[in-house]
């Protein structure tokens, strides 16, 4: 593991805080160090059965480790536990999320919004869906590529749903879903900023277009993608539009735990009108009666939640302000440059097929095995290649999708076979670096499959 500089700082951070509260009466917890750290000890050998998802040959799912400021600041916080239901159980964590929170709002545009933490993205996006639903009947239309949970909190909260089919990007098919307009009864269309299996970004001005022409909510979904509005100047048109874009959603959910440098968990939900506020009004005397400041527990689903997730994402933002050219946006820029630079090695290796539409929106890179007769072989050799990768420490990730999506131009697979691809989410910003020794292991891997299939 890497030098971990959290330790080092919490001991005499723990003791400033203790001073703090010097004029209470002493107040002592009784602990048996032994048996303490005997179960510590088998926590110890329990978590090392894990992938090492900290290290930059970890480089499969969506697991970014949080900043040591975050987790510093996350366990000074957890020192007094605060609960930003209500300012009587978390005064200056709720306070910091308010400020945190704000700072996320102006990366959108957003000087006026009504918005809030969660513990994760999908509370984030209930949330957003519950209001929806309470302004306005009609079902929720989302791509077909859409995170899977949108169609299950619509059957939570008993609103319709209709798939729409995607392009071979990934993005949401502006035909089908118009198609799906015109038959009447959309409320809400969920636009995916950075999907889960590709970082696909759906057409957003195209979008807003049809709003215009037919009327609905609009949700953006930008769970994994949203700090991308931070670097326009590296993605690629299209992209770029959806995110300049991002301003005239109705909603916006943004996950800090993703990009964000953020522990477990730690979602965000923001809407364009803060008067939606009022849909959450609720009559808890017992709660809230120190202070006629904004509780957070008035306009949230969730009740209890972890003040330390606020306190870290403040710490967090306050080193590393979001905006353009700083720090936390070259971070991004890295993992954007990683996956085009892997992208481009893959492209130039005739054992692998990557999308045929083009390079990634953002920072994950999705490619097929080439070498074989039909969808059924490719699978097979991706789960022996990420097999094998990880045999050498080298953790990738695999996906199903349409065969056709990696076909050559003129080709004509079945468009309903789909096959098993790799995946790889580039999203620390160490990945630039490690970039080379990735396809190292990576290529030998693949050497050590592919040649004993000949």
């Amino acid at each position: 593991m890497p030098q971990d500089p959290v330790p080092a700082l919490l001991g005499p951070l723990t003791e400033l805080l203790e001073t703090r509260f010097r004029d209470l009466p002493p107040s002592s917890q009784e602990m048996d160090r032994a048996a303490v750290t005997q179960v510590l000890e088998t926590v110890v050998e329990r978590l090392g059965d894990n992938y090492p998802y900290f290290h930059p040959l970890y480089a499969g799912q969506m697991l970014k480790p949080p900043h040591p400021v975050a987790r510093a600041a996350y366990a000074l916080a957890m020192t007094i536990n605060p609960n930003n239901h209500a300012r009587d159980g978390g005064r200056a964590s709720s306070q910091m999320e308010i400020e945190a929170v704000a700072q996320i709002a102006a990366m959108f545009g957003w000087p006026e919004y009504l918005g809030h933490l969660t513990s994760s993205g999908t509370i984030a996006n209930l949330e957003a869906l519950w209001v929806a639903g309470q302004l306005g009947a009609g079902r929720i239309v989302a791509s077909e590529q859409a995170h899977y949970t949108h169609q299950r909190i619509s059957g939570v909260l008993k609103l319709g749903f209709s798939p729409v089919p995607a392009d071979s990007r990934g993005r949401m098919d502006m035909d089908a879903l118009e198609a799906e307009l015109r038959r009447g009864g959309v409320g809400t269309v969920v636009a995916t900023l950075g999907t889960t299996a590709l970082g696909a970004v759906d057409p957003l001005e195209e979008i807003l277009a049809l709003r215009e022409r037919y009327g609905f909510r609009l949700h953006v979904d930008a769970a994994y993608g949203g700090y991308f509005v931070l670097i326009p100047d590296v993605l690629d048109e299209p992209a770029r539009r959806a995110f300049a874009a991002i301003g005239e959603a109705d909603s916006i959910v943004v996950d800090p735990h993703k990009h964000g440098l953020q522990p477990y968990g730690c979602g965000c939900v923001l809407f364009r009108d803060p008067a939606v506020g009022r849909l959450y009004k609720h009559d808890s005397p017992y709660t809230y009666f120190t202070s006629k400041e904004l509780h957070l527990g008035e306009i949230s689903l969730e009740c209890s939640r972890a003040g330390a997730a606020a306190v870290a994402l403040w710490a967090t933002q306050k080193l590393l302000p979001l905006v353009r050219e700083g720090e936390f946006a070259r971070g991004l820029k890295q993992g954007r440059r990683a996956a085009l630079a892997l992208d481009r090695k893959l492209r130039e290796d005739s054992r692998f097929a990557p999308l045929a539409a083009g390079a990634p929106e953002l920072d994950i890179v999705v490619w097929a095995v080439s070498h074989g007769a039909g969808p059924r072989d490719a699978s097979q050799l991706a789960q022996k290649i990420f097999a094998s990768c990880a045999a050498r420490d080298l953790h990738l990730a695999l996906v199903q999708l349409p065969r056709a999506w990696f076909a050559a131009p003129g080709s004509s697979p079945a468009d309903e076979e789909r096959m098993t691809c790799l995946r790889s989410v580039l999203m620390k910003p160490e990945h630039e670096e490690w970039l080379e020794r990735i396809w190292q292991r990576f290529s030998a891997a693949s050497a050590d499959v592919l040649g004993s299939e000949q």
